[in-house]
């Protein structure tokens, strides 16, 4: 059978790509690897009625497609662990401190650290966030890394070290390793006055669980989303393209959208787009990190005078409290081996002494965990885009645009928060193929 649009992957871009074709009377069909819909969105209820989010959980006010969506779908904004009181904990080597400033901090790094984020943020004011390549200077600051900018302006090492536990607890690679032009280009799709602006970013979630998100709009979309249909070979062609599964069975349909993340991505074979677009898309790279959640009878932390959120240098890179006695986590791609390189039955017990380190004993007793892997799960293969210096001028300025008849959106191609990016992205590429009949 032939259909109008073939969407690949049916987490919250290809779902929201397939809503808005539905909705304009195309006849879609979403093709979905897994036995479920949601991608890096997913949950879970506790047999006291409690969500825990497995995947992607917060967004912020910045992020205007996403809360768009969810009141469309009558879903209820509320404030995230943005609002919890108490104080930030960060657990290195050295010890565990709560508050600031971090306790490695010496005379004059205070200073030091807000003259940094004062210039970081005069520097992302001269970077369009959706043409950086035009920057006079694009290639320069695509070379160098966060931390070697720091160093340049003057930063002290526990100036740089704060920025760098801070960006590991993002679990999108360590600022050695992260492209100075795209946490300009990052900071200036969200523009504010701090580096990292909590509110913006993080501030909201979705009170009926943030997987409901992608739930609801495959409730819409109902026998239109085949589950369990890997795709292996996409031909392209004006007029009618093909799509072929990994079961051998063939689909055709008048344009493809891939919503698949780049690295499941490159597992399929494409053919009928041009090589520069192909180059683009697989010249993208992905932090392999993985989330961990852990639900308690009670938020113990707070007896402590803290807020549930960390910062750490253990395999842990951050912590915060997604709702009432439910923490979630997050490992960064620096320490993801570690957890990589042990049974996979002691994984939880590692990453529980962390969170015992930062909060005490009691942490050692949840009634449930659950460890995502997002970096070695085949239909994800990472989390949020990993910029490493070169990655902007190589992946250059076909990335997120599209090729009619194949269209692309995902995460991976916005530049700043991968649930906004997501549902952003795949509207987008929704009118674009309208657009083009």
């Amino acid at each position: 059978m032939n259909h109008d649009v073939i969407v690949l992957g049916a987490g919250l871009a290809g779902l929201a790509a397939a809503r808005d074709l539905n909705a304009a009377g195309a006849d879609v069909l979403v093709l979905e690897a897994r036995d479920r819909v949601g991608g890096r969105v997913e949950q879970t209820v506790l047999p006291d009625g409690r969500l825990v989010q497995l995947g992607g959980e917060v967004v912020g006010q910045a992020h205007t497609a996403y809360l768009a969506l969810a009141a469309e779908l009558g879903l209820t904004l509320i404030p995230s662990y943005v609002a919890e009181p108490g104080r930030i904990a960060r657990a290195t080597a050295e010890g565990v401190s709560a508050g600031d400033p971090p306790h490695w901090f010496g005379p004059g790094d205070e200073d030091g650290h807000r003259r940094a984020a004062a210039a970081f943020v005069a520097l992302a004011r001269t970077v369009d966030p959706h043409d950086p390549w035009s920057h006079p200077h694009a290639d320069a600051l695509d070379r160098l890394s966060v931390g070697a900018w720091l160093r340049s302006e003057g930063a002290s090492p526990a100036v740089v070290r704060l920025w760098e536990i801070g960006q590991l607890a993002l679990a999108s690679g360590s600022c050695e390793r992260t492209s100075l032009l795209a946490a300009l280009r990052k900071h200036a799709a969200v523009p504010g006055d701090d580096a990292y602006a909590y509110e913006d970013w993080e501030g909201l979630r979705v009170a009926e669980g943030s997987a409901t998100v992608a739930l609801r709009m495959a409730e819409q979309l109902g026998r239109r989303i085949r589950l369990e249909a890997p795709v292996d070979e996409v031909t392209v062609r004006p007029g009618g393209c093909r799509v072929r599964l990994a079961d051998g069975a063939t689909l055709t349909a008048e344009a493809v959208v891939s919503a698949l993340p780049v690295g499941p991505l490159r597992s399929v074979a494409v053919t009928g787009v041009s090589e520069a677009r192909l180059a683009s898309l697989h010249r993208q790279r992905q932090a392999v990190a993985a989330k961990f959640a852990v639900a308690y009878d009670k938020p113990f932390w707070r007896g402590l005078g803290l807020n549930g959120l960390s910062e750490c240098e253990g395999v842990l890179g951050s912590t915060w409290p997604q709702s009432e006695g439910i923490l979630s986590a997050l490992i960064p791609p620096e320490r993801y081996g570690v957890l990589l390189g042990m049974p996979a039955e002691l994984r939880d017990h590692e990453l529980l002494c962390d969170i015992a380190r930062l909060y005490g004993d009691e942490a050692h007793q949840p009634f449930m965990s659950a460890l995502r892997m997002w970096g070695t799960d085949p239909w994800t293969q990472g989390y949020v885009t990993q910029w490493s210096p070169g990655d902007v001028m190589g992946v250059g300025p076909l990335h997120g645009t599209h090729e009619p008849p194949f269209y692309v959106c995902g995460s991976d191609q916005w530049v700043a928060g991968y649930m906004e990016g997501a549902v952003r992205t795949g509207r987008a590429a929704a009118q674009a193929v309208l657009r083009h009949g």
